[in-house]
């Protein structure tokens, strides 16, 4: 999951921030024009991060699905993974 990438910027495109599938942070780029307002830059790492981090635990948890619905047994009338 390491090599699984998961890219989003803010609506301006001033912040963009790439994790990993499992969800560690590989980089942030900023715009200049956000270096001029701390609160704001706080503000939308919080919300960028957040949002990257949030899609890549949704692929995290849908891969993980998929190899556990390979490895279990059809058992008639027992779906797990509705």
């Amino acid at each position: 999951m390491d090599t699984v990438l998961v890219d989003e910027k803010s609506s301006d495109d001033l912040l963009n921030v790439t994790v990993t599938a499992s969800r560690i942070i590989k980089s942030i780029h900023i715009d200049d024009a956000l270096l001029e307002d701390k609160e704001q830059l706080e503000d939308y790492l919080i919300l960028v991060l957040n949002k990257a981090l949030n899609k890549a635990e949704d692929i995290y948890e849908n891969e993980v699905a998929a190899v556990a619905k390979d490895g279990m047994p059809n058992i008639p009338g027992m779906d797990m993974f509705k």
